[in-house]
C-alpha cells in the first residue's frame, strides 16, 4: 500500500507526523500516543481522525515510511452486559 506522511519539521526534519495518506485517503493525526527509536528506524504510534491506531516506521537512512500496524476501533460492538 502506498503511504505518504506529512510532518511538522522542528529542529530535525521529519520530526512529527501530522497526517498520513493511504493511497488517496487522508488521515489527520489526532494524537501521538507513543514514539520510540531503534538503531535505524523511528516509530510513531498515532491515533488518526478515523479513530484507528497506526504504527508508522521511518527509515533513518532512506527516509521511507512504512505502515507496520493498524487497528480500527469498531464502536459498533457493544460491551458485554
Amino acid at each position: 500500500m502506498d503511504i505518504r506522511v506529512e510532518c511538522y519539521a522542528g529542529y530535525r526534519a521529519e520530526e512529527t507526523p501530522r497526517c498520513i495518506w493511504l493511497g488517496d485517503k487522508k488521515i489527520v493525526v489526532k494524537d501521538i500516543q507513543d514514539r520510540w527509536l531503534a538503531p535505524n528506524h523511528r516509530y510513531f504510534k498515532i491515533l488518526g481522525d478515523d479513530d484507528a491506531v497506526y504504527i508508522l516506521r521511518h527509515d533513518a537512512n532512506t527516509w521511507d515510511w512504512e505502515l507496520v500496524y493498524f487497528k480500527k476501533n469498531d464502536s459498533r460492538i457493544s460491551p458485554p452486559t
